[in-house]
């Protein structure tokens, strides 16, 4: 016995070691680490090492694998804004609704025909392949910076079908095991899982709310009971839910998830850390323990018509309801190709044909429990690896990556400028040659790359190729000349800016071309500006957070041609045109002025009101 459990723990210590070590290379080398994990789980498992079998876990494997998807669930819907999805919230509506609905039948009828089974399988299989899911998508999203819309619409699709495709699946799996077959009773059981889900998950929402706002945690020592309290109210949720019904478990800490991560909660910073380590440990556990448990027999089995429903699902119904569901929205055709060839299943649909697969091989259903966890996995192995070993590639082949503005200097200045660049939803990378420093800068949520920005190999690999913008806020104006000198010898952005800490030094960067501020010119001036114009400069001060100035030239065919006076009431409220720069002149508009191609006009006004003005000015933004 003693032996048996130690070598559970050595199995249990040597997946989450493999799993930390995932994650690194995923940083290292910029690709997702579930493509990491697959492998690792691959290896280990008895077709290859041996190490981790069926056996591995005895009967304990559901229990941990329901518990880590409710964090793994709870950590993804934790961080799923409601002002995010105003990104793309018709077309994420659409995603949900209308493209599940067309993943769901046109995978049960491929699976129908090409495997020759049973409606009621093909069903659960297309249920279960409805769940693209977090735990693929946001380590996806990690490496591949897209803009917000993209994010928010995959990371919406990916919570909420993790949910209804848990819950439709159950519906169905009992349909087949119980032989209920009547619709109505089917809308029964999914409605009552899904309103359990929500009952018991915004009861744990509210009760730890009220636990966090107005219980004394223990000043000493409150953010880590804070952290805990979170913890035990996600897996509380789960079991409680899951014990009146089963699955309704996912729909709870789903539910508690969304409300506590959009409610101003006390010490959410560390919460939100501490859930990310707790998430990558179990998904490294999950994935690399039920890869483990892959067959290649079953796979074999399978066969030809296993790679074509995985072709069908990946390349004609993937695209066809992305194309469906974002048509007349805002995203662009490459993004939407992106969006087509970037939808990896996840664990919710291993897991789930798992422990369905147990099941029914012990009903006596074999050729079912075969066909299901065959297709999930054949479906989810070479989407993950595909998809996510290419999504970077795929990106900056469809040129849907935004340019990045690279700042070198992670000072004080430097951190305070890429804060309010990441507010205005700019795509920010800092360099920085301490290692303190970036330590620093990554704590407040800063995406920093550690080196010297003088180097142009540094400046590369931070992104140089793909920056819009380029500037220099280091307190060494050498250091800020030559990052300038390289950037515009070896990477030609749009624009190039350098931090001058002594006046003197001005004139050798205006005779590169690079324009620049002079900290104490511009401290005078700001100075000057509260003493005369303090009503503006309280304004101004608010740039970037409340309220905002933008530049943006003019694209869109509806504007050209058109007087200041008709497009005016047009813009959102709280929004204007204050200026229009024209063959190299710059002048306040007046009423009667036409917009002509290659205006760039400045728009001023509240941030969100200035971001859709400016989506308005330019569609393709």
């Amino acid at each position: 016995m003693a032996g048996a459990g130690g070598n559970l723990i050595a199995v249990v210590a040597a997946i989450i070691g493999i799993g930390v070590i995932a994650q690194i290379l995923s940083d290292r080398f910029q690709v997702p680490s579930v493509v990491f994990l697959i492998t690792a789980g691959i290896i280990l498992g008895p077709e290859v090492l041996g190490v981790v079998g069926p056996d591995s876990f005895g009967s304990a494997l559901s229990a941990i694998v329901g518990l880590s998807v409710a964090i793994i669930v709870f950590e993804g819907a934790f961080h799923l804004r409601i002002q995010k999805l105003r990104e793309a919230p018709t077309a994420t509506l659409k995603l949900v609704t209308i493209g599940a609905g067309i993943a769901l039948i046109g995978t049960a009828i491929t699976v129908r025909f090409l495997l020759s089974t049973s409606w009621n399988v093909a069903f659960l299989v297309g249920a279960l392949l409805v769940a693209t899911g977090p735990t693929v998508v946001t380590p996806i999203l990690e490496v591949v910076p897209v803009r917000d819309r993209v994010e928010a619409a995959l990371e919406t699709e990916g919570i909420v079908n993790d949910v209804t495709a848990a819950i439709l699946a159950i519906v169905i799996f009992e349909a087949i095991t119980a032989g209920v077959t009547q619709p109505g009773a089917l809308l029964q059981l999914f409605t009552e899982r899904l309103g359990i889900g929500l009952l018991i998950g915004a009861i744990v929402a509210t009760l730890l709310v009220y636990g966090l706002q107005y219980i004394d945690l223990s000043p000493g020592n409150a953010p880590q009971n804070a952290r805990l309290l979170v913890l035990a109210g996600a897996l509380v949720a789960y079991g409680a839910a899951d014990f009146i019904a089963t699955e309704a478990g996912i729909a709870a800490v789903a539910t508690a998830g969304i409300i506590l991560g959009n409610i101003d909660i006390p010490y959410e910073e560390e919460i939100s850390a501490f859930k990310g380590d707790i998430t990558l440990i179990v998904l490294s556990f999950v994935f690399i323990a039920l890869a483990a448990l892959l067959e290649f027999e079953i796979l074999r089995m399978i066969g030809l018509p296993g790679l074509g429903i995985t072709a069908i699902v990946a390349l004609v119904l993937r695209p066809l309801l992305v194309f469906i569901s974002t048509r007349g929205d805002r995203f662009t055709s490459g993004e939407q190709l992106f969006m087509s060839f970037v939808g990896p299943r996840g664990i919710i649909p291993a897991s789930v044909a798992t422990l369905f697969a147990i099941e029914l091989r012990n009903a006596g259903m074999d050729q079912a429990a075969n066909i299901l966890v065959g297709t999930v996995f054949l479906v989810i192995l070479i989407t993950v690896v595909a998809e996510g070993g290419f999504a970077r590639q795929i990106a900056e082949y469809l040129d849907i990556i935004p340019m990045r503005v690279l700042v070198v200097g992670g000072g004080t200045v430097g951190r305070a400028l890429a804060d309010r660049l990441e507010n205005r939803g700019e795509n920010v990378v800092l360099i920085e040659q301490s290692q303190e420093v970036v330590e620093v800068g990554r704590n407040e949520g800063l995406a920093v790359h550690h080196g010297d920005g003088t180097d142009t190999d540094v400046l590369a690999s931070a992104g140089g190729d793909n920056a819009r913008i380029v500037v220099g806020a280091t307190g060494d104006d050498d250091v800020n000349l030559l990052v300038s000198q390289l950037a515009r010898s070896k990477f030609d952005p749009e624009t190039i800016l350098a931090r001058v800490n002594n006046p003197d030094n001005a004139e050798a960067f205006e005779d590169l071309g690079v324009r620049n501020i002079s900290t104490s010119i511009a401290t005078a001036q700001a100075l000057d500006n509260y003493i005369e114009r303090p009503a503006m400069m309280d304004w101004m001060g608010e740039i970037g957070y409340s309220g905002d100035i933008q530049e943006i030239e003019v694209t869109s065919e509806d504007l050209i041609g058109r007087p200041i006076r008709d497009i005016g009431p047009e813009l959102p409220p709280d929004s204007l045109i204050a200026l229009i720069k024209r063959d190299g002149n710059i002048r306040v508009p007046e009423a009667d002025l036409t917009l002509e191609h290659g205006d760039q006009v400045t728009v001023i006004g509240g941030r969100d009101e200035v971001k859709d003005a400016i989506k308005f000015i330019h569609p393709d933004k």
